[in-house]
């Protein structure tokens, strides 16, 4: 009788706990999927530099699983658990982390609950520095706070997992606790799983030079892109024309990954850069300036200014990367910042910040008034940047002066004295951060001077200055493309010169996952500088006298790109100068397939404090949740089964007792 009661009870708990569930479970993926609830969010990743690491990972070889609890509701448990935390409460735990040890040992893993109405952004989040990146400021004064806001959490370690849920992920979660709420016996807990193991740290690799020699780590890096309007002939005999550098960046950076828009720093300044280069290839005559404009978009510049280091190194070594180009022919470098955010009451300010006082910074400003003098009726201000500020804002352009103080430059903002951006570095800084007036507005402003400072003539008329406009729609489409998921990089503008990979563009620089070459396999390129290369090759392009003709056989001329491969396997032939530049690590050297860590240049300031930043490989990221029983549970199932057992032990000998005496006395 007892063992049929036990076997009662254990089927009739079985078949109550499945009772919610229509599907019938034909098959072990289908017992799975009833178990277990994958939630999808963006990760909090290890890196590593010369000194150690940043970021997130489990703490060990194996994954994390603990019970979720509410950041409110931590004081009340002594276990180790998952924190769900509101992104209003996320800088408060990272607060209460470093200041309370006892809390701190029971973080197992944290959720973060993302912003769904953007009202509640108004206070602003900023994971960077005060100063980013200070130890590349050609100054002495570091101690500034250009980002008075951040909060320096992206720059600390956490032997814990953290994942930022996505809308999605964050219903399912709520609906997962609330339906386990509802059906909850006193011997379950909801638990959420972490798959964040790190290769570093099963290896014991905690930095970058250990970990590239194990080959647990990749180092942060990616490819930058410059383009001349017009193509320069490197074959032409005639001298080569002092050159306009125009400078933008297209890699941000956040606490999680993945999550790295940077919609107003850096990326209204690319949107700003492209339209001013799309607006300037519409006229003619470009061939008679007197100056050579050139289009230059990095990447890796907010993990060390990897893109314009290399840059400046490729140049030196005149690779194959920066053929048509020479050091020593760049006359004036011009970098379009954070635009995106100089709309105030109807009026566009910009401030421009130099470095020194030389009579070539002069021109780039007075060039600057000039344009904004031909705009009357964009009611744009441009002002030159506060003197009590210690020198220009974090830039490319802190590399060229390091590399040469002299460099004459200028760098267009939409802040003086301190970031207006308050989600600086943040996974906040998206779409609804930036304006596309504001936008537009410097991008008109950035062509007219361009084209004022390459002019032969000092007194370039505004009239012909009329002729330069910027394509409105093709700025808000960049929005769209760049900085929002809808369309995204499914939109045609994107997909009329690549097939990505991805709907949601990411500004994470990424990894450099092979040799370092001026022609790199295009799977190894994002999506995002695979776009710009294209887009800048078709606008600045020229007719031949094979224009038009496919790739499929090669393109004939030495100055011929080929375009648009990726849509229709085929692509177009043109002329355009476009090329591809690594960015990597001026510290770093590939060779035998294997990166190795070169000694510090004592020349070169920026290699002496460089970090080294690498990425550690992992063999999956995620999170799912479920519900299991309690350790208390489990052991009252145990001694009720040997109790059970002990029952049925004495029930047996006791019967075969009776059985034996009953057929004796028959």
């Amino acid at each position: 009788m007892a063992l049929t009661f036990f076997f009662l009870f254990f089927f009739s708990h079985l078949l109550s706990s499945n009772s919610g569930q229509s599907a019938p479970m034909e098959s072990v993926p289908d017992l799975q999927n009833t178990m277990y609830t994958d939630v999808d969010g963006f990760p909090c990743v290890r890196l590593l530099s010369l000194s150690g690491t940043i970021g997130c990972s489990n703490p060990g070889r194996d994954k994390v699983v603990a019970p979720i609890v509410r950041f409110e509701d931590v004081d009340h448990v002594s276990e180790l658990s998952s924190i769900l935390v509101s992104f209003d409460e996320f800088p408060a735990f990272f607060a209460r982390l470093s200041d309370d040890p006892s809390f701190a040992s029971k973080v197992g893993g944290v959720l973060v609950e993302p912003v769904i109405d953007s009202q509640k952004k108004l206070n602003g989040f900023s994971p960077d520095k005060k100063f980013p990146q200070a130890e590349f400021a050609p100054y002495h004064n570091i101690s500034y706070e250009w980002n008075p806001i951040g909060s320096d959490i992206m720059w600390k370690s956490y032997n814990f997992p953290v994942f930022l849920l996505t809308e999605s992920g964050a219903k399912i979660l709520q609906e997962f606790v609330l339906k386990s709420k509802d059906k909850k016996e006193a011997y379950t807990a909801n638990v959420a799983e972490f798959d964040l193991v790190m290769q570093t740290m099963k290896s014991g690799t905690h930095d970058s030079e250990s970990c590239l020699k194990e080959g647990t780590c990749l180092p942060l890096g990616g490819y930058s892109v410059w383009s001349s309007l017009p193509p320069i002939n490197v074959s032409s005999l005639k001298p080569p024309k002092p050159i306009i550098l125009t400078v933008a960046s297209m890699d941000s950076a956040s606490f999680f990954r993945d999550k790295s828009l940077g919609a107003d720093s850096p990326i209204s300044g690319l949107i700003a850069l492209l339209a001013a280069a799309d607006a300037l290839s519409r006229l003619d005559g470009l061939g008679g300036l007197s100056k050579q404009l050139v289009f230059v978009v990095f990447t890796g510049e907010a993990w060390g200014y990897l893109g314009s280091r290399r840059f400046l190194v490729e140049l030196d070594e005149h690779s194959d990367a920066v053929h048509g180009l020479n050091h020593s022919l760049i006359e004036k470098v011009f970098e379009i910042g954070s635009v995106g955010k100089g709309l105030n009451q109807g009026a566009k300010n910009y401030f421009a910040h130099a470095e020194g006082d030389s009579s070539a910074t002069n021109q780039i400003m007075a060039a600057l008034k000039h344009a904004q003098e031909s705009l009357p009726s964009e009611d744009i201000n441009i002002a030159s940047a506060s003197v009590s500020n210690p020198g220009i804002p974090p830039s490319s352009l802190m590399t060229f002066l390091n590399k040469n103080p002299k460099v004459s430059g200028v760098v267009l903002e939409d802040f003086d004295s301190s970031f207006v951006n308050k989600f600086y570095r943040s996974h906040l800084d998206d779409l609804s951060n930036v304006n596309s007036s504001a936008v537009v507005a410097a991008a008109s402003l950035v062509a007219r001077t361009l084209y004022i400072l390459a002019s032969e003539t000092d007194d370039v008329q505004n009239s012909t200055l009329a002729a330069i406009n910027v394509n409105v729609s093709l700025v808000e489409q960049l929005m769209g493309c760049l900085l929002d998921c809808d369309p995204g990089l499914s939109c045609e503008l994107v997909k009329k010169y690549i097939s990505p990979a991805s709907t949601c563009a990411s500004n994470y620089v990424g990894v450099i996952l092979d040799e370092p070459s001026s022609t790199p396999y295009q799977g190894y390129i994002n999506d995002v500088p695979r776009f710009i290369w294209n887009f800048l090759a078709d606008i600045t392009s020229i007719p031949t006298e094979n224009n038009g003709s496919d790739c499929q056989q090669g393109c004939s001329g030495s100055n011929e790109i080929c375009i648009k491969a990726e849509t229709d396997g085929k692509g177009v032939c043109t002329l355009s100068t476009t090329r591809y530049v690594p960015a990597y690590s001026t510290r770093l050297k590939f060779e035998s397939g294997v990166w190795s860590i070169l000694p510090p240049n004592a020349s070169d300031n920026m290699g002496v404090v460089d970090p080294v930043w690498t990425e550690s490989n992992w063999n999956s990221l995620g999170i799912r949740v479920y519900t299991v029983q309690t350790a208390a549970y489990d052991w009252v199932v145990l001694f009720g089964g040997i109790a059970l057992t002990i029952l049925a032990y004495l029930a047996i000998a006791v019967t075969r007792t009776l059985v034996a005496k009953a057929t004796k006395r028959d």
